[in-house]
């Protein structure tokens, strides 16, 4: 074999082998993208098969207010394959909310049992009712968390406004009137608060008159708003020192007239 020749095939043989390795970095990606999209696909069946459930236990639920002879068999039983799915592979997913989401099935399964035992036994269902709704706001919530924020902790998630919050339940199609004898999206907003959640506009817990009363004590003052300002304490003690001096007084002023006029 000639040098050119050698040169020929030491190129050609090094040209195969890093095609050879473009191919197989080029197939691994292709791998590790395909998990990558299907790991976001099973988050998001999570998602929606929870949606889905929620949005069934609530029509279950008005149905059954509205109409308390109704039996059993109404209740369906709650499935969840996609979040099966998820617990039995390697996905990289927040592992916390996950579990979060399993104990929100767990409770609407439980409160789902408590429910069909009542209606079969023929009992009243309204404690029983009032349970699965309180599960149902549970489960709106854990799947806002899951949605919007990703599964973080409510403490973590910052300042949220609380009209996100309903626009988001009226684009998942949580009316407010979805259950009977409370309003659905100012429970859930309430519930998320009770977690931990910095929903603002703060609710209000006083009136303006109340409020203006804790800020201004009794003592009138022209120049104050509302004609009451607060006393600064330098001044009072002033005042009660004054006070004092003249009450100490008055005995020895007795003493010295007394004194003259013997």
């Amino acid at each position: 074999m000639s040098e050119s020749d050698f040169y020929t095939f030491f190129t050609g043989g090094l040209g195969l082998l890093i095609a050879a390795a473009l191919l197989i970095a080029w197939q691994l990606w292709r791998v590790r993208d395909d998990e990558r999209e299907g790991a976001k696909s099973a988050l998001e069946g999570v998602s929606h098969e929870l949606r889905i459930n929620l949005q069934r236990m609530v029509t279950e639920v008005a149905q059954l207010a509205a109409n308390h002879e109704a039996g059993p068999d109404a209740l369906l039983p709650i499935r969840h394959p996609q979040l099966d799915g998820v617990n039995s592979t390697m996905i990289r997913a927040n592992r916390n909310a996950i579990a979060v989401v399993g104990a929100t099935y767990q409770e609407l399964e439980a409160r789902k049992m408590s429910l069909r035992a009542v209606l079969a036994q023929g009992r009243d269902p309204a404690a029983a009712l009032d349970d699965a709704m309180d599960a149902v706001i549970n489960g709106i919530a854990t799947l806002y968390m899951w949605e919007v924020h990703n599964g973080a902790r409510p403490s973590d998630a910052g300042t949220v406004r609380s009209w996100h919050v309903r626009d988001w339940m009226k684009s998942h199609g949580f009316t407010q009137d979805a259950l009977p004898g409370m309003y659905l999206r100012d429970e859930v907003v309430e519930r998320l608060r009770t977690y931990g959640l910095h929903l603002t506009p703060q609710p209000l817990t006083h009136t303006a008159h109340e409020y203006y009363n804790m800020q201004y004590d009794r003592h009138a003052d022209i120049r104050g708003p509302l004609w009451r300002r607060k006393v600064d304490k330098d001044v009072d003690e002033v005042v009660i020192e004054e006070d004092d001096d003249e009450v100490t007084a008055t005995p020895d002023d007795a003493v010295a007239k007394e004194a003259e006029l013997h």
